[in-house]
Formats: structure tokens, C-alpha cells, sequence
């Protein structure tokens, strides 16, 4: 055989990287740790001899197994919160590749994250992540396929008990309400402590407004963004709305929705809240808007922030 035969399209090559990457991320929560295990990953792909290499008929789930292993084994470490003990130096090149899925991910998600064993953690990572093969999960993991399935289902039932909503929908409303109230009051005290301390806010303008990019973190930030967002102006109103089958908050302005606000809840504070600003994605919003022959200035509300 030509070595020629053995090439592999660069698309593929880069996707492959990117892959791998994404599951180390995943599963450490740290960009410099992923690029290190990576690093090593592929020192042992060319350990292997010609021969070694040539009997692997799927180098990428070989990659991925090699992955998931040494990610397992520095879970383990007890002083792995220590970069100087793993070895690892955060460098620019790492912090760069992952600004995009930093944003995917929030801050919140991956503490929890922490808080689950290793072999949870890559069970449901590689679960309910990227969708792998029960097949392959146990591989990897170093489980029976029952006993991963259990994993990832107790995973699943400790992130729920961590980021639980209310017990009731009456509750949860009373939640976005009193969000909604704090905002119309322009109230940042009142605001903050209705948000959890390690609240995350997103604003998704997909580009095409001039919102913030990275996602704010911490209760006092995240109530001085959204009350910045939301400051009282004329013809502008915020009301509460079903969003998502949920109660949430569209902002108006002369009668045009110019964001949507949804929030996630556990217990009685706010852990999350998304903005959409998008032009494309409120789309919908604006063309239902009014019912048909409905005129726009009908029953104009312009100066009311009421529910």
C-alpha cells in the first residue's frame, strides 16, 4: 500500500481535533487541561507502530477511548483544582479555541458538573453530550453498559436536585414576577436578590444588535446588566408572557417585541436568565404580534410596564 493511501482529508483531520477537544472540555471544564490531554492523546496514537495503527478501524473512537481514559484518570487526582499539580499553564491558544463553546456552557453547569464522580461525569457526558454508543461509553468508562446507564441516570438526578425548579408552576411565576416588578422599580438590590450568587446571564443578538457577547456572571452583575438592558424609556413595555410553555418577559418597544427574556429557577432564585434580542429569532414574535385588521396603534400601551 502507497503511503498516499493513508492521507486524510484535512476537513476530517481538524472535525476530528475538534471532536476530541469538545469531549475533554467537557469532561475537565478546563480549556488548557483539554489541549494537554489532546497533547497526549495523540502521543500515544504515534507510539503505536505502523502495523498497531493500521488494525484500528475507527481511529477516532480510538482517539475518543484514549481521551475519556486520561480525562478518568485526572478526575481522580486529588489536587487536580491545582494547575501547577497536573502540569498545566493556561495558554492563549487554548483560551482562544474555546471562547465560542465557553459561552455554550455556563459557568454554573460545569461547577456542577464538578460536584459528580468521575465516572458519573463521563458517563453523562458522553451520554447525554455527545450521544455515544452505550457501547462505547463503557469502553471508555471501564463499566458494563447497565452499570453506565445507571451512572448517567444518577448524573442526571443530581444536576435535577442542584438546579431544581419550584415545586409548583404558581411558584415559578411568582419568581419571573417579582424579577419583572424588581426591573420596573429599577431596583438593583431588589433585583440581585432574587437571582442566586452564581447567577449567569446570556444575551444572544446573533450579531445584528449591539448586546454583550460574553455571558455575565454573579448576581449584582447580572442585575445591573439586565437593568441597563431594560432602563425606562418612553413607548417601551415589559410584560409577563408564556415563553417556551413557561412564564417569562417581553420587553416592547412601540409595540414591537425587541427582546424575549426566559430564566431558569431552583428554589426561589433565579440561576439563569437568556435575552433574546436576535431580530431573526423574535421574528415570530412580531408577526403575531396583532391579530389580523387589528390597526398597530390600537390600545396603545406605551408608557405602561404593567403585567
Amino acid at each position: 500500500m502507497d503511503d498516499a493511501d493513508d492521507a486524510v482529508p484535512i476537513a476530517e483531520l481538524l472535525e476530528e481535533r475538534r471532536h476530541l477537544l469538545d469531549v475533554a472540555y467537557w469532561m475537565l471544564g478546563s480549556d488548557s487541561e483539554a489541549e494537554s490531554v489532546i497533547d497526549e492523546t495523540y502521543r500515544q496514537w504515534y507510539q503505536l507502530s505502523d502495523a498497531e495503527r493500521a488494525e484500528i478501524a475507527a481511529p477516532r473512537s480510538w482517539l475518543t477511548q484514549v481521551v475519556g481514559s486520561i480525562c478518568l484518570t485526572r478526575l481522580a487526582l486529588p489536587d487536580r483544582g491545582d494547575p501547577r499539580a497536573a502540569g498545566q499553564q493556561a495558554g492563549e491558544g487554548g483560551a482562544g479555541q474555546y471562547k465560542m463553546l465557553e459561552q455554550e456552557i455556563s459557568e454554573v453547569l460545569l461547577r456542577a458538573l464538578d460536584s459528580l464522580p468521575p465516572a458519573e461525569r463521563a458517563a453523562f457526558a458522553l451520554n447525554d453530550v455527545f450521544g455515544m454508543a452505550p457501547g462505547a461509553v463503557a469502553d471508555i468508562v471501564g463499566r458494563s453498559e447497565p452499570e453506565c446507564a445507571e451512572l448517567a441516570d444518577r448524573a442526571r438526578r443530581s444536576l435535577r436536585a442542584r438546579r431544581s425548579h419550584p415545586s409548583t408552576p404558581q411558584q415559578y411565576d411568582a419568581v419571573v414576577r417579582a424579577v419583572r416588578q424588581a426591573c420596573v422599580a429599577e431596583d438593583t438590590e431588589l433585583l440581585a436578590s432574587l437571582l442566586a450568587p452564581d447567577a449567569t446571564a446570556f444575551f444572544d443578538g446573533g450579531g445584528k444588535v449591539r448586546a454583550l457577547v460574553k455571558p455575565v456572571h454573579g448576581d449584582q452583575q447580572v442585575a445591573r446588566s439586565l437593568l441597563t438592558l431594560l432602563a425606562r424609556r418612553p413607548r417601551t413595555t415589559l410584560h409577563t408572557h408564556s415563553v417556551n410553555g413557561r412564564t417569562g418577559l417581553v420587553v416592547r418597544y412601540d409595540h414591537l417585541v425587541a427582546a424575549v427574556i426566559s430564566v431558569d429557577i431552583a428554589g426561589r432564585q433565579v440561576v439563569q436568565v437568556w435575552v433574546i434580542l436576535n431580530p431573526d429569532k423574535l421574528r415570530s414574535w412580531n408577526q403575531r404580534r396583532n391579530p389580523p385588521g387589528l390597526p398597530t396603534g390600537h390600545n396603545n400601551p406605551a408608557t405602561t410596564r404593567g403585567d
